[in-house]
């Protein structure tokens, strides 16, 4: 009987549901696992919420509960309401990355939790009942570095002779508009680079978009500024091990996995002073870190990493070494797994 439910309840492709991914993917290799909700890519296909109720009507093998793994707020609802009203034999755990405080209704939700899994030292000041600070980790078997990065790139059919990238959503606290701005003065110094766009804008974002590309036609930009869209996960690997660099500059951000998975392809990063980027940086070995808004900063320092072939291999070699040492989706697990030990052992 399964032990362990972890839940996905949001049918996009996020940052959440990539961390979560990462780690179910190690964590099915040791737990009779169920996912509930949406799919999510190289995991189990997943069961409904119903169907996870029923399957918890009674403790697992050699357990007094089972555990259920939530990461958002309808998850944390439903669970609450599993084990307090229906009364199912299960224990309650939560992920907390955000480094501002909660509203006021996740801040209760979060309080019913039974133990909290926080991805920073900051995301831990921030709740409470906290068992372990643990990052979160990269798949550093899915993600991996390219043997031949220009022909990695050349068959993702963008043209030029280099990649640059930013991924999420489009949406001005994803600094979105600052990449643009980092583009329009970077890319006249780098004429075979092309810079991409990877994402989607949400309906009260369009306007944002149309505007984006409104600047990038008035420089005469549209053909090495592109806006692919979004791409579906499986895409994502492919791309990352054809491009140079990745550069991340949003306003906020809660840990920031792309960054990572860039890393684990042997690409640098630029990003800003949010999330974990300064950590993922080692003090510049496998990226640079600018302050938030700052365009121009963020151009200068791709131009000093791609105009330097010995400092770019460099950065590569180095950023691999340290997403598979220090962030990669087993360590994350592993340090999962001791919150959950520590549950059924009752500590």
């Amino acid at each position: 009987m399964a032990d362990l439910f972890i839940t996905n309840f949001n049918r996009n492709f996020t940052g959440v549901s990539a961390t979560a991914a990462n780690v179910i993917r190690q964590q099915a290799k040791q737990h009779d696992l169920r996912l509930i909700g949406y799919p999510l890519p190289g995991c189990p296909d997943p069961i409904t919420l119903k169907q996870a109720r029923s399957l918890c009507q009674s403790p697992p093998k050699g357990r007094d509960f089972a555990i259920w793994h939530v990461r958002r707020n309808p998850e944390m609802r439903a669970a609450i309401w599993s084990r307090d009203v229906l009364k199912l034999p299960i224990r309650i755990v939560f992920t907390s990355a955000a480094q501002r405080l909660h509203s006021t209704y996740p801040r209760w939700l979060i309080r019913q939790m039974d133990a909290i899994v926080a991805t920073t030292e900051i995301a831990a000041h921030y709740v409470t009942n906290v068992r372990a600070v643990v990052p979160h980790g990269v798949d550093t078997d899915l993600f991996t570095p390219a043997q031949d990065r220009t022909a990695a790139w050349s068959k993702l059919g963008h043209g030029g002779a280099m990649g640059i990238a930013t991924i999420g959503r489009i949406r001005p606290e994803k600094g979105t508009n600052v990449f643009v701005d980092a583009m329009l003065k970077l890319l006249p110094h780098l004429p075979q680079a092309k810079a991409l766009i990877i994402g989607r804008a949400g309906r009260e974002h369009k306007k944002f978009l149309a505007g984006l590309r409104a600047r990038v036609a008035d420089a005469g930009l549209s053909d090495r500024i592109l806006f692919p869209g979004e791409l579906p996960a499986t895409d994502l690997p492919p791309l990352m091990r054809g491009l140079s660099l990745v550069m991340q500059l949003p306003r906020y951000e809660g840990y920031g996995m792309v960054p990572l998975e860039g890393m684990a392809s042997g690409v640098p990063f630029v990003g800003t002073q949010t999330g974990y980027y300064e950590a993922f940086s080692a003090q510049g070995k496998t990226g640079l870190v600018v302050p938030v808004a700052a365009a121009e900063q963020a151009a200068d320092a791709a131009l000093s990493i791609l105009t330097d072939p010995a400092r770019h291999a460099s950065m590569s070699q180095d950023a691999r070494d340290i997403a598979l040492h220090s962030f990669s989706a087993v360590t994350e697990a592993n340090g999962i797994e001791t919150v959950y030990q520590d549950l059924w052992q009752g500590r």
